[in-house]
This record gives structure tokens, C-alpha cells and sequence, in this order.
């Protein structure tokens, strides 16, 4: 196959005709590569966005499974050993192949047969047999129950794609396969990229009306659509002031200086606090529990209270956010299937201080505080209880350095002359946070925000950034990170496995090895057993998922391996010069992220305005 065309030079496309979006991602190590099954390819440089349809998406804007390449739900039996996974008929790869049975078929067991893609392992060990029983329909056989099996095809932020069988049937090696030009379901192809990784443009094809897209939501209107990265968000916020960036994601100095100066930007929400807050990742804190002191939980809880969490939100994003006191953020469904009916437990639960002394640490009043926080610094907020439940939520832990202290001592911690904390062997008590070095993160933003507070405190911590931060963490080369402290969930409904799950023990490695969990290595029999349970549940059975999913979340309070915080915060903002429509906090008509999977579907509801 020949390689796409490629510049270095993205101008000559029609501005009127062309959406540009900035990569959330950064330039692309290897442009010329887009062979997502081998691992990691920056698929938000228009894969997963625009060139590829999965068999089902999650909108996190509404909550709504989108049935892709799928035409409907999948059916399983009794025992969940089974699903048939029924296909959407007429539709053609971006070559004008037919997709067909045959592609699924052949994307499972060539996974299963090569040990060098991504999730051989996963399919290899729980697949017994697939096989078609028409054209559009697949039958996958598991080796043990698994009730939630076809999540694995589940985009929300990447997921298994669907390789096209007529090109690599004829590979010989689908490792080192670059897979170039890409081609894929949706209803963009490949134009041309930058063979330095900073740009990636795609063309509408001709038979859009043959993609799930197209037959879903109707033609998308942007002839091509140009994925840019940028060397820094100063040339960012230039090009969006200049119209030549139509939606671009900021840290929170970038988000303000865009919206003080162009007068045709927006952001998602109309009024404070402005970002998105819908975004389904929780950002946070999360400890190395195989690193000590960070393997005992009163040490983690006592961090926690050393947290005063008004000044820690203003650090890191100027009180722009939203609090969760559990392992899953406030918004859509969650609030209602779990952070509001775990209130009394979150109110009744106790620490063991010692000599019978017990400290109950959760503040239904913390987000009530971080709303006074923005109102003393000059913003409008509103005094309505739902609004703000909405914008701040609901509750988070006390700021009781006193009890954190007492925590510390129980454990045989002391403090120096100066008031410095003393590990329990007379050492002082250094904390490392090794994280991500993008200053406009919220992993980098929730890591110096911490550093603060336990400085503060009286440990000496401090922040190392590094590109390295993914490796060290993988292999537990790390005590504490900023990575978030649960998996995402899927964005809907109220199923939470794909949460809790990570905290698996069989996916836990020891110090050295690749890790398959949770990057706090944290398990515990207790949590096995809660995770095997939910396994055998029927996620539609929704009052069955919600009672394991609670004891889950319960038992991760109590033990705390990680902390939540807040959730994600999208600094994010359009350009009205060229595209209107965009689905704002208004018109959450779908997800509103330039580099999530479903900005295919945003795109045929976007209306030129005319400009030139």
C-alpha cells in the first residue's frame, strides 16, 4: 500500500470549508504510523474522531450509547458466557470495501493469534470461539462469564476498532504493519499529514451517506478538517484570536486570556465557571501503595486532611471545577445512583484516632465553600441549592491538620524542632510527586496543588515532572502521582466496572514489572470479591449495579489509595467567526471536545456563517 500524501506546509485548504482543531494530545512521534492495535498512536489526530466509527460510542453529553458499526444492542445468554453482536448493514470502508461480519471476525482472532497487539492478552484468555452467523451478525464465546465483555468495543476514549480484513489479510507482519493510509467506517479519509507530527488533514468522502455518521446524524458540513498541534499555548491563543483555530483546549491562564480578547470566542458554559464540566475523567491524587509509608491507609488519610481543598481548587484551577468525595465524578447519572445516597455513610464514617477517639471526616459543606471563594473573587454565582450542587457539588473532607497529626503519631511519626515531620525511623519525611511535566494538565495542576498543602503542612514535597512520568508509573518507580485516582467510567448509565475494575488483584505487578491496574497498586480480597460479584451482575439490572457498585466505592473511601478531587475541567473554547451551532452548555446536543470520538457526530450539526 502507498503512503498518504504528506507536507509540511497545512495552508491551501478553503478556510470557509475547513475545521481546525487543536490536538490535545501534541505533535505525533510517529506520523506516519496509524496502527492503533499495536498500542498508542495519538488516535485524537483524527482516527477516532473523524476516520474511525466503533461499534458502539458513549456521548457523555447526554448519557446516550450511540450504536456505531452495531446496529443495535448485544444479546447475551443466561451465564453471559455468550453475546451476539447484531451489525449495521450498508455500510463501507473508506475505500469503498463493504463492512461486513467477516471484519469482526477477523479483527478478534488476529488479535488472539498475535501476542504483539495491545489486547491480545484480554482476548486471548477470555475468548473460546467467535464466529458469524450472517453477514451481520457475530457470536463471541467466552471461557467464563463476563457480563460487560463487549465494553471492550465501547468507545469513549479509544476501545478495540475494527480492523478492515481485506488489507491486512494481506499482511505479513500486522506488528510492525504502519497501516498508511488509514482507513476506517467514518466519514472522513485521509488527505495529508505533517511528516514532523504537527498537523493531520482529513477530507469528507464522497459516500458519507454510507457511515454510520451519515446515516445516523446526516452529512457533517466541513469539507476537511485540519488536526494542529501547537509549540505552546501563547501560539494557541494567537491562532484562535486570528481565526485560524476554531476549537482549542487551554490551561486555565490560556482559557482567560482568550475569552478577555476575542470578541467571536466562547466557551461550553455561558456564564461562570465557563468550562466543561461533564467530562467523565476524575483528576486527583494517587499513592504507590507498594512504596512505604504509602502502604498504610492512616498515613493516606492523614494527607488528606492536610488538605485545606478551598486553597487546593483555587490553585489548580481557580475554584473553576466540580468536587467528588468518592472514585466518580459529579455528573450525568452518578450524583443520583451514588453521591447523594452515600451521603449519611460519608457523614457517619469514622477514623480510629486511638484511646477510643473517632473523627468523622466528611464536610457536606465543602463545595458551599469553594462557591464563596468565587463569588470574594468578583464572579456571579448563583444561590440556587440545584446550581449549585451542578457547578461545585456536594461535599468533600475537612481541612483538620490537627487530626492528621494525631494520625501521623499513632503511627509513630514525629516532628522536628522546626516542625518538620519525621518518618517513624528519625529520617525526614521527604514526598516525591513524579508526574507529567504539560503545566496546563490537571494531572501537573492537582500534583503542585498538593505539594502546596503538604508543604504547608510541614513535609518537605515536592513536584518532579518529567516525560518519563507514564514509564515510572507503569513499573511503580514512583511514590505518589497525579494520574487519575479511578478510571474514567463509560459516561452513562450507572454502571462503574470500568472504574473499579483496574483495582483487580490479578492485574497488580510487583515493583519493577508492568502493571495492568491501577497505577496505586491497591487491591485487597475484599475488593476481589466486590469485582467478581459484578462480573456475574446484569449491568441493565440497574439497582443490582448500583448496591456492588457502592460497596466498591465505600471500600476505596475507607482505604483511600487514591484521593478525588475534582472533575475534569475543560478549559475549552470556540471560534463563532467561521462555525456556529456548537453544542454548548445550552444545546448539549453531543459531546463538545474537539478530539473525542464523537466530534464526527457534532460535525453535521455545525453551520458556516459565511465569512471568507
Amino acid at each position: 500500500m502507498s503512503s498518504a500524501v504528506f507536507a509540511a506546509d497545512p495552508s491551501g485548504f478553503p478556510r470557509d470549508q475547513t475545521l481546525i482543531v487543536s490536538m490535545l494530545t501534541g505533535r505525533v512521534g510517529t506520523p506516519s504510523n496509524f496502527n492503533e492495535w499495536v498500542g498508542w498512536r495519538n488516535r485524537d489526530r483524527g482516527m477516532q474522531n473523524l476516520a474511525n466509527e466503533p461499534l458502539w460510542s458513549v456521548d457523555f453529553a447526554t448519557g446516550q450509547i450511540i450504536n456505531g458499526l452495531a446496529s443495535g444492542d448485544p444479546v447475551y445468554n443466561e451465564d453471559f458466557t455468550q453475546l451476539t453482536i447484531p451489525l449495521r448493514e450498508g455500510v463501507a470502508w473508506s475505500d469503498g470495501m463493504p463492512f461486513t461480519a467477516d471484519d469482526v471476525v477477523f479483527t478478534i482472532e488476529t488479535i488472539i493469534a498475535e501476542p504483539g497487539l495491545a489486547n491480545h492478552p484480554t482476548f486471548a484468555t477470555a475468548v473460546k470461539d467467535v464466529y458469524k452467523t450472517g453477514d451481520y451478525e457475530v457470536v463471541i464465546e467466552l471461557l467464563e462469564s463476563d457480563s460487560r465483555f463487549h465494553t471492550h468495543f465501547l468507545d469513549r476514549w479509544g476501545c478495540t476498532w475494527i480492523m478492515p480484513k481485506h488489507i491486512f489479510e494481506n499482511v505479513e507482519d500486522v506488528v510492525s504493519f504502519e497501516f498508511n493510509p488509514f482507513v476506517g467506517c467514518g466519514p472522513y479519509k485521509l488527505h495529508s499529514f505533517d511528516p514532523a507530527g504537527y498537523w493531520t488533514a482529513w477530507e469528507k468522502r464522497d459516500d458519507w451517506d454510507k457511515t454510520p455518521t451519515g446515516m445516523l446524524f446526516g452529512e457533517p458540513v466541513p469539507k476537511y478538517v485540519l488536526i494542529q498541534t501547537y509549540s505552546d499555548g501563547s501560539a494557541k491563543i494567537i491562532a484562535q484570536l486570528t481565526h485560524q483555530l476554531d476549537v482549542a483546549d487551554h490551561d486555565a491562564e490560556g482559557f482567560a486570556a482568550a475569552m478577555a480578547q476575542g470578541g467571536t470566542i466562547r466557551a461550553y458554559q455561558l456564564t461562570y465557571p465557563w468550562v466543561v464540566n461533564n467530562d467523565p475523567c476524575l483528576t486527583g491524587i494517587t499513592f504507590n501503595t507498594m512504596v512505604a509509608p504509602f502502604d498504610n491507609k492512616e498515613v493516606r488519610w492523614a494527607l488528606v486532611l492536610a488538605i485545606d481543598i478551598v486553597e487546593y481548587l483555587a490553585q489548580a484551577v481557580d475554584g473553576q471545577a466540580t468536587l467528588s468525595p468518592v472514585h466518580v465524578p459529579h455528573l450525568g447519572a452518578y450524583p443520583e445512583y451514588y453521591i447523594e445516597p452515600m451521603q449519611e455513610w460519608l457523614k457517619n464514617f469514622a477514623l480510629d484516632l486511638g484511646d477510643g477517639e473517632k473523627f468523622y471526616p466528611y464536610d457536606p459543606d465543602a463545595a458551599l465553600k469553594v462557591a464563596e471563594y468565587a463569588r470574594q473573587r468578583g464572579h456571579q454565582v448563583s444561590d440556587d441549592p440545584e446550581e449549585l450542587k451542578a457547578t461545585f457539588g456536594l461535599g468533600w473532607y475537612k481541612y483538620a491538620p490537627d487530626v492528621a497529626a494525631k494520625l501521623l503519631e499513632k503511627n509513630g511519626f514525629t516532628r522536628d524542632a522546626n516542625g518538620k515531620w519525621l518518618l517513624p525511623d528519625g529520617t525526614p519525611w521527604r514526598i516525591r510527586i513524579t508526574d507529567i511535566n504539560d503545566t496546563g494538565h490537571h494531572q501537573f495542576k492537582n500534583g503542585n496543588a498538593a505539594v502546596q498543602q503538604w508543604k504547608k503542612f510541614g513535609i518537605d514535597a515536592e513536584y518532579i515532572a518529567t516525560d518519563a512520568y507514564s514509564t515510572l508509573q507503569q513499573v511503580g518507580d514512583f511514590e505518589v502521582g497525579a494520574v487519575w485516582p479511578a478510571l474514567e467510567p463509560w459516561g452513562a448509565g450507572a454502571d462503574l466496572y470500568r472504574s473499579l475494575n483496574a483495582f483487580y488483584s490479578e492485574y497488580m505487578a510487583p515493583i519493577g514489572d508492568n502493571n495492568r491496574g491501577h497505577a496505586s497498586r491497591w487491591s485487597s480480597a475484599e475488593m476481589d470479591d466486590i469485582i467478581k460479584r459484578m462480573r456475574a451482575t446484569d449491568p441493565t439490572d440497574i439497582e443490582a449495579t448500583v448496591a456492588v457498585s457502592t460497596e466498591a466505592l465505600q471500600l476505596l473511601i475507607e482505604e483511600m489509595p487514591s484521593v478525588p478531587t475534582y472533575g475534569y475541567s475543560g478549559f475549552m473554547t470556540w471560534d463563532e467567526y467561521y462555525w456556529t451551532n456548537w453544542p454548548g452548555a445550552e444545546n448539549p446536543y453531543m459531546g463538545p471536545y474537539g478530539h473525542w470520538g464523537t466530534l464526527k457526530y457534532m460535525l453535521p450539526s455545525l453551520q458556516p456563517t459565511g465569512n471568507k
